[in-house]
């Protein structure tokens, strides 16, 4: 008996420091491996890291581009020939120029036969040469640029689920412009020509931002840019835009109606003095006489005109919100 609980304590002696050992050299190698992971962890999170690094110098790079070609944009659409090709008319330049001169000397003409003033048929004359014709186009083009953007969403959606079902961006543009009401369709329809005799997308919504020089067209612009320099899912990133044009266009709504209060009431009162004004010539012409063949009257008419204008110019300023 005691020769074998001898024996059977060394064996669980030997047992045990075999363990011990093998246990040990099990703990080092899982030591190892995890050291080896934390080291693979840490190069794979500096690799992440410099990717990131590069996207986002990528996308700096990529938006100052961006800034640069729509401050210039900017500047070619202020041009007369931009502000012309706006108002959808096809007139040239020698053409416009040719009414300003005429619609100015024959208002010239008709002060002078009429107040025998030679200062104010050049006042009438000038404003009508220079002021009347520019009001009228930019209020033209602003009332295209109106109907414009309220068709714009619709257009992103066709284009969202043309791409969607497999279609390329060229067919989907073709869609709009054959179906969609004018101006969209039209200005659709420049663009898809421009792009079939050799411009690129980008030069192409560079000339439709120069015709339509929108926000919504700015951003449509930018998103085709960086999806086609980046890549990306196309769909997604107009569908977002469709959703963010459609909330714009609620919230210039929701402006216009809150502020329409203070729109007609600096409307009532810019039109007060001069309508009082005529309406007393109308009544009694002699009343108002001395005001047109007085000198301090022309002073005083001079004074008003420059006052009521810089007031008109202030209550413009109050109530014009920029989208």
């Amino acid at each position: 008996m005691p020769l074998m609980l001898i024996a059977l304590l060394a064996v669980v002696a030997i047992a045990g420091l075999g363990f011990v050992f093998v246990g040990a050299g099990d703990g080092q190698a899982k030591t190892l491996k995890r050291v080896q992971t934390i080291a693979a962890t840490g190069k794979v999170e500096k690799v992440r890291r410099s990717t990131t690094e590069v996207a986002a110098n990528r996308r700096r790079q990529i938006v100052q581009n961006l800034r640069t070609v729509d401050r210039a944009q900017r500047k070619q659409s202020l041009s007369l020939d931009a502000r012309l090709s706006q108002t959808g008319l096809s007139i040239s330049i020698q053409t416009f120029w040719i009414v300003s001169a005429v619609l100015g000397v024959a208002l010239m003409l008709a002060a002078i036969v009429f107040s025998h003033n030679l200062l104010i048929a050049l006042a009438l004359g000038a404003g009508a040469a220079i002021g009347a014709p520019r009001w009228t186009i930019g209020m033209l083009a602003a009332r295209r640029r109106q109907k414009f953007t309220a068709e714009f969403p619709n257009a992103t959606d066709i284009i969202v689920r043309g791409v969607k079902s497999g279609l390329p961006i060229n067919e989907c543009l073709k869609v709009i412009a054959r179906e969609s009401p004018q101006p969209l369709g039209e200005e659709f329809g420049r663009l898809v020509e421009n792009m079939a005799i050799g411009l690129s997308t980008e030069q192409a919504l560079e000339k439709l931002y120069t015709r339509m020089p929108t926000a919504e067209v700015r951003f449509f612009s930018i998103v085709l840019a960086i999806q086609q320099k980046t890549g990306g899912n196309l769909a997604e990133a107009l569908g977002n835009l469709s959703s963010v044009l459609r909330a714009r266009k609620l919230m210039v709504e929701k402006i216009k109606a809150l502020s329409g209060e203070a729109v007609a009431s600096a409307f009532i009162i810019g039109a007060m003095p001069p309508g009082v004004m005529i309406l007393i010539q109308l009544m009694t012409p002699s009343y108002m006489a001395p005001m047109f063949h007085d000198p301090r009257g022309h002073t005083m008419l001079f004074g008003s005109v420059i006052w009521m204008g810089t007031g008109i110019f202030v209550m413009r300023r109050m109530i014009n919100f920029k989208f």
